[in-house]
């Protein structure tokens, strides 16, 4: 495993991706950045070993932009961690919810919350990230303002919080991949592996169908497909695919052999261990 003694995450102290990265790495140092651009840059510079990226969510879905810049980053994914995550809606100390007219979060962060939002009657204002918004609701120091984010992120802000599990349903958890910039050294036939590729599929007829077709054959479990529109234009589909085993293992080999002839690009963007997580 790839020592980490520092990380970068996109928002400001108190973040999720803060959260995450501490989670694992208690000892590091995090490293805030305004985009996920900066984020990954931050990694290739090497001023961080590593950076926190959030993939999905099992409430909201895929976080689009990381999905996005994932493939061009340059970068590899060397590990996983599922953080479960507890929202709070919190305020400018001494409001109440009744105060409350505005509540700012990330999408992700709006998305998870929204029937408790529709039910609260409250205008939902869409921002950067999570902690960013806690941030400004302090400065705002406005009790019409509320912010979803951390209890971290109530604690640095100075914040009160008016409700936890502020979440629509109890299970409320993101997937983050850590990347670097080499992948791991894992041993072709260790048990409990996930390989993940992007690819883009030729223009023949059942294309993706003759792809897919040698992990069926060769006994390899996909656990997780999707597909999104290509940066070249809408009729270029690029898919995103997490499987199980090693590239070297000799029955994904041959997957990957076999799909290989019906694609036109195929990238390798990690291999890594599953987390604990997954066994739950």
């Amino acid at each position: 495993m790839n020592k980490i003694n520092s990380f970068s995450f996109q928002g400001v102290k108190g973040a999720y991706s803060e959260l995450a990265g501490k989670n694992l790495y208690p000892e590091a140092v995090s490293l805030p950045c305004s985009t996920f651009e900066e984020m990954f840059e931050q990694v290739r510079l090497g001023n961080v070993d590593a950076a926190m990226v959030p993939i999905e969510n099992s409430l909201a879905g895929r976080v689009a932009d990381t999905q996005r810049l994932i493939p061009e980053s340059n970068l590899k994914i060397t590990s996983e961690y599922f953080l479960e995550v507890n929202h709070n809606l919190m305020g400018i100390r001494g409001s109440k919810i009744s105060d409350i007219k505005r509540i700012h979060s990330h999408e992700q962060g709006i998305a998870q919350c929204r029937n408790k939002i529709i039910e609260l009657k409250k205008q939902m204002v869409i921002e950067a990230d999570t902690a960013g918004s806690a941030k400004m609701v302090s400065d705002l120091n406005n009790i019409e303002d509320a912010a979803i984010a951390s209890e971290l992120a109530a604690k640095i802000y100075n914040l009160d919080i008016l409700q936890t599990n502020f979440q629509d349903l109890s299970n409320n958890v993101t997937r983050f991949l850590i990347m670097q910039k080499n992948l791991n050294e894992i041993d072709p036939n260790s048990n409990q592996i996930l390989t993940t590729l992007v690819f883009n599929v030729r223009s023949i007829p059942a294309a993706l169908y003759k792809c897919l077709g040698g992990f069926a054959s060769n006994g390899v479990n996909i656990t997780k497909l999707e597909s999104y529109v290509h940066p070249q234009g809408f009729d270029v589909a690029q898919f995103y695919i997490d499987f199980e085993g090693h590239p070297e293992n000799s029955s994904v080999k041959l997957a990957l052999e076999e799909m290989k002839f019906f694609c036109k690009q195929l990238k390798i963007l990690g291999v890594y261990k599953k987390s604990k997580f997954r066994k739950k």
